[in-house]
């Protein structure tokens, strides 16, 4: 049976965070302390989490309804991507459960006030998506005053081939670039030699900033493709681009950076720097 709340305060006390997302908003909104276990890849964006000592589960493509339960929580939150098994397993654990499916900068705004408006905290979550919004709009202001907007692709997953998320092809957008080919859609790499992008971005799910960018090229016969003609292809860490929260500004910054033509070791190292507690 879930916790019960204090008395005459029915805001939640004991949360399962399934998603990296979700525990970095709970983060910003300083409201750690109610969490009470959280994934893995919450652990490696986060360091707060391993500071305290949370206790660590499966996520919403694998949850386990015994391991929640053990917990004893009085909410469950979790955000794309879903595994329709493990959602069947959130809910069968018989606890609430909130679950998010954020497409744009507008569902992540509006996922923030959710959270913050169940956590009793709802100034702390205004404050915070007027801080993401005030950054993307500096950004924008800056990009602005450039002639020329770069086609940009940008890759979410390379097996089959996927364009990211719409979030991401608002921040192109904001930081100078133009996003080529539909935005969250399975693609070919003929496809791509089609549209002939200047950039690549890659930013797989679940690698960091491990992607074989090398190896891709040549595999898909890209040699000739503008971006790798002009060395302008490039890694981000995949926290930056698909974790749908307050991670997103240093995706947005990475992202000017690659459209403004700095090079990729200087990009490695400013991505670095973001990762370091």
């Amino acid at each position: 049976m879930p916790a019960l709340s204090h008395a005459g305060d029915f805001t939640p006390r004991r949360v399962v965070s399934l998603q990296p997302s979700v525990t970095s908003i709970m983060d910003r909104l300083d409201v750690l302390d109610r969490l009470a276990a959280c994934t893995r890849y919450c652990a490696e964006i986060c360091p707060a989490v391993k500071e305290r000592g949370i206790a660590i589960v499966e996520d919403s493509w694998t949850a386990s309804a015994e391991q929640i339960r053990s917990l004893n929580p009085d909410l469950v939150i979790a955000s794309v991507p879903y595994q329709g098994e493990a959602v069947a397993e959130i809910l069968k654990s018989g606890t609430p459960f909130l679950g998010l499916c954020p497409r744009t900068l507008r569902d992540i705004y509006a996922d923030i006030a959710a959270i913050a408006g169940i956590m009793g905290e709802p100034n702390r979550g205004h404050y915070l998506i007027r801080e993401l919004q005030m950054e993307i709009e500096r950004v924008r202001g800056r990009s602005s005053r450039v002639a020329d907007r770069p086609r940009v692709y940008c890759e979410e997953w390379g097996k089959p081939l996927i364009h990211s998320q719409p979030w991401v092809a608002e921040l192109v957008e904001a930081a100078g670039g133009e996003f080529v080919g539909e935005a969250g859609r399975q693609t070919t790499a003929e496809a791509i030699r089609a549209l002939a992008p200047e950039i690549v971005i890659a930013a797989w799910c679940g690698a960091g900033n491990r992607v074989p960018l090398e190896k891709i090229v040549v595999q898909r016969g890209w040699e000739s493709l503008p971006a790798v003609v002009s060395g302008r292809i490039y890694c981000i860490n995949d926290e930056f681009l698909n974790t749908p929260g307050p991670a997103l500004l240093h995706g947005l910054h990475a992202l000017e950076a690659a459209i403004a033509g700095k090079e990729a070791a200087a990009l490695r190292r400013m991505t670095a720097l973001a990762l370091t507690p």
